[in-house]
C-alpha cells in the first residue's frame, strides 16, 4: 500500500481520466487468488466523454420519455427481467463477506473517475464529478451538518461493483421492492413482464411476502450501490446519523420518495425518514447541471470528514 492517492485533478480545464496503472498498485485487493475475489477490468472499457449541462431546468431532468439514450432503456431491460427475489438473496450472500478490497473513502471516491453510469438519462460524466458535486451543494445549503456534506461526497461509493464486473443493471439505476407485486410508478414498468416473479403468486399481490406496515428495514430491494454500500458502512463500523444512512441506503428508491408509492410498506418512521431523502434528493439530482468542482481544492476539508465519520481503511 502506497499512502493516499493522488488526486487526479478533474475541473473544466483539464484532462479528467487518471490513469488506472499506478492506481490498481495502491488497492488492497485481499488474497488474489482466493475464490470470489474478482479482478479489475481494464478501465478502458468506460467511455471518456463528458458533457456537462449548465442552466438545464429542474423539470427536465430524469425525463424517462422522451428521447431516452438507448443505454437507458436497454439497462433498465435487463435490470426488470432479472432482479428477483432469489437474484437479490444472492448478490446478498456474495458481496456482503466483503472480501473485494480494502480501501480509503477517497480512493474509492477517485475510483469512481472510472465510472459513467448508463442507467441516468441526464449526464455521461464520471461518478467522481457528481460526488463532489452533490456534496459541495449540501455544503452550501446546510453549512452546520458536516455529516451531511460527507454523505453527498460518499452516497454512490457503492457504484465500485461496476468495476469488479457486476453488470450496471445490478449496480445503478432506481430500485425497487423485489417480493411484492412492482409499482406503476417504476419507470419502464411495462417491462417487469419479463420478470418470473412478476407472474409468482407469492411475490405478485401488494404485498406478496411483507405485511402491511412491516419497515423498509424489512424490505428486500432490488440490488444496486445503495444497498451494498448501506452494508459496507455497516459492516465496518460508523459514526454517521441514522438520517444519513437513511439516505443512502433509500436515494434511488425514485418511486417511494418521489413517485408517492410503497407506504403501505412503511412505518411511521420510515415516512419521517422520507423527508431527509427527499431533502437530500434534491441535491443529488440538480447538481448535475453545475461546474465541475475541483477536487484538489476540496480534499482538505473532506478528508478531515472522512476521519470524523468513518474508518481510514474500509472492507469493500
Amino acid at each position: 500500500y502506497v499512502g493516499e492517492v493522488n488526486n487526479p485533478v478533474l475541473n473544466a480545464s483539464t484532462q479528467r481520466l487518471l490513469s488506472l496503472s499506478h492506481f490498481w498498485l495502491k488497492m488492497r485487493i485481499l488474497k488474489e487468488k482466493k475464490e470470489g475475489v474478482v479482478d479489475l477490468p481494464d478501465p478502458s472499457e468506460y467511455r471518456p466523454d463528458i458533457t456537462f449541462m449548465p442552466g438545464k431546468d429542474a423539470d427536465k431532468f430524469r425525463d424517462f420519455v422522451d428521447n431516452v439514450p438507448d443505454r437507458v432503456v436497454k439497462l433498465y431491460e435487463e435490470m426488470r427481467a432479472s432482479q428477483t427475489v432469489a437474484y437479490v438473496k444472492e448478490k446478498h450472500a456474495e458481496w456482503t463477506k466483503f472480501n473485494h478490497a480494502e480501501m480509503s473513502i477517497m480512493e474509492a471516491v477517485y475510483l469512481l473517475d472510472n465510472l459513467i453510469d448508463d442507467s441516468d438519462p441526464d449526464i455521461d460524466i464520471p461518478n467522481s464529478v457528481h460526488a463532489f458535486q452533490t456534496a459541495e451543494r449540501i455544503r452550501q445549503a446546510h453549512p452546520d451538518k458536516d455529516w451531511f456534506h460527507l454523505t453527498g461526497l460518499i452516497h454512490d461509493l457503492g457504484k465500485v461493483m461496476a468495476l469488479w464486473g457486476v453488470p450496471q443493471w445490478a449496480v445503478v439505476g432506481d430500485t425497487f421492492p423485489v417480493g411484492c407485486s412492482f409499482s406503476k410508478e417504476c419507470v419502464f414498468h411495462e417491462q417487469f413482464k419479463a420478470n418470473p416473479d412478476n407472474s409468482n403468486p407469492k411475490y405478485n399481490t401488494q404485498l406478496g411476502m411483507y405485511s402491511q406496515e412491516c419497515g423498509l428495514e424489512n424490505v428486500l430491494m432490488s440490488w444496486g450501490h445503495d444497498e451494498y454500500l448501506y452494508r459496507v458502512l455497516v459492516a465496518n463500523g460508523n459514526r454517521l446519523p441514522e438520517e444519513a444512512l437513511f439516505m443512502i441506503r433509500f436515494h434511488s428508491f425514485y418511486p417511494w420518495h418521489t413517485g408517492g408509492d410503497y407506504s403501505y410498506l412503511c412505518t411511521e418512521k420510515d415516512l419521517k425518514m422520507k423527508e431527509w431523502v427527499k431533502e437530500f434528493n434534491q441535491f443529488d439530482l440538480y447538481s448535475k447541471a453545475d461546474e465541475p468542482p475541483d477536487p484538489e481544492q476540496l480534499k482538505d476539508y473532506y478528508q478531515p470528514l472522512i476521519k470524523k465519520y468513518l474508518p481510514d481503511i474500509i472492507r469493500w
